[in-house]
Order: C-alpha cells, then structure tokens, then sequence
C-alpha cells in the first residue's frame, strides 16, 4: 500500500479549489492542502511539503513563476499549472522554470488525474536525467584530476601514463581512498609547492 499523496492547490476562487479538492479526493488517496492567495508562493508550498503542486490561475505572470522557481519550487516537485488561454511565451517561460506540465484551456475535473500523472511521470525523468548529468560532469571532472595527477607523476618520476595510473591507484587502494580522491591531493599539493 502506497502512502497517499500531499498535494498542494494554488487556487484563489474558494469554489473552485472545493471543486478541485472533490475531484481529487475521489480518484486519489491523497491529503489537499489549498493556497488562495499566490504571494510569497514558494514559502507557503515548501511549508506543505508536498508531492505535487496543482496551480489553477486564469493568466499567470513572469513574477508568479519567479517565485514558483524559488527555493523549493519545481525542481524539487512535479507541478502541472493550468491556464485559461495560452499567454504569449508564457508556456515556454514555465516550462524553463520547471513546470512538469502547463495545459491550456483551464483545470477540468475529468482531466485532473491523468494530467497529473503525466507531470509526475515527465519529472521523474527529468529529476533522472538531471541526476545523470550531475553524474557525468563529476566523472568527467574527476577524469580531468587524474589525468592531471598522472601528469605530475609521469614528469616527476619519469614514469609512463599506465605506470603512473597504477600507481595513483595503489596508493588509493592503501589508503582505502577513490582515485579521484588520491589525485586531487596531489594536485593541490603540487600546487602549493609550485
């Protein structure tokens, strides 16, 4: 059994966050806490904690997504934003503030869930894919040091690169460090010895 979702609405008609917090309760376990007013909206969202973020607002601004990318916004929860009309450039500025799905034409009840459940799928891929990139560019810095490091060794012993690789690698080995760890303090010791 999974836990039920936190969900946070961005609503500011009383009526209709009702309408919405109805819809939601009947297809998903979930607890709704609802936001009427969408000053200072980062901080009032990050207080709620929430697994997803729902915002019903007729013609969002650029200040209101500034604050949405704010500390605790997109980046850290899936949020669909509804809309009544397609604003010009609006969608693209949303979606570059991490805004999991933007849908135009305004929040119908029918189309909660499965909206929904896109936004939550699209930033489950994007958190991945922003993870895997995090990976990739600490190895390829990692590389950059060791490859550095070897540089060092090879000209101070007059070694070659293998011998030198080896030997950055015993070292890590006896130290129960990383390679990357290892070259990194050579590197800097080098460096302040000059």
């Amino acid at each position: 059994m999974t836990a039920p979702l936190t969900i946070v609405i961005v609503e500011e008609d009383r009526d209709r966050a009702g309408a919405i917090v109805d819809a939601l309760k009947g297809t998903v376990a979930c607890e709704v806490h609802v936001i009427g007013n969408t000053t200072g909206l980062a901080r009032k969202i990050a207080a709620h904690q929430p697994d997803v973020v729902l915002i019903d607002i007729d013609n969002p601004t650029r200040d209101m997504l500034e604050e949405l990318t704010l500390a605790s916004g997109p980046l850290d929860r899936p949020v669909a934003m509804f809309v009544s009309s397609a604003a010009g450039g609006l969608a693209r500025a949303a979606i570059e503030a991490g805004v999991s799905a933007y849908v135009v034409d305004g929040l119908r009840p029918e189309r909660l869930k499965p909206v929904m459940d896109a936004a939550i799928a699209r930033f489950q891929i994007m958190r991945q894919m922003r993870t895997e990139l995090a990976e990739t560019r600490r190895a390829l810095e990692e590389r950059k040091v060791i490859d550095r490091a070897k540089g060092l060794l090879m000209k101070a012993r007059g070694i070659g690169e293998d011998e030198a690789y080896a030997l950055l690698r015993r070292t890590a080995m006896d130290q129960g460090r990383r390679v990357a760890e290892v070259a990194e303090a050579l590197v800097t010791a080098a460096g302040l010895l000059g």
